[in-house]
């Protein structure tokens, strides 16, 4: 854990080395996988292909940008409680093996 009296020059120093460390281990790809596959299982995926379909038929004109404008935020917040909490489970227990 940083120190209390970090500056956020230092948070930002210290987010970017282990940002750069997730990459270059491949934990970031596995974390990913694990998400694609959570969000998958549930039906979460094809519930929002589905969605952004519909949507995109009434936009006129259509525009990649602004589809995805519109659904990226009822995309974030309908991840499934459980799957967001192992997710950042993974995450923090990378970041602690990090960091001892």
């Amino acid at each position: 854990m940083p120190p209390a009296a970090a500056t956020p020059a230092e948070l930002d120093a210290l987010q970017a080395q282990l940002t750069q460390r997730l990459l270059e281990s491949g934990e970031w790809d596995r974390i990913k996988f694990v998400l694609a596959a959570k969000l998958n299982d549930s039906g979460w995926t094809d519930d929002m292909r589905n969605r952004s379909k519909e949507r995109a038929r009434t936009i006129e004109p259509l525009s990649f940008n602004a589809l995805l404008e519109e659904m990226l935020p009822p995309a974030q917040t309908s991840i499934p409680l459980a799957i967001r909490r192992d997710v950042i489970a993974l995450i923090r227990g990378y970041i602690d093996q990090q960091i001892e």
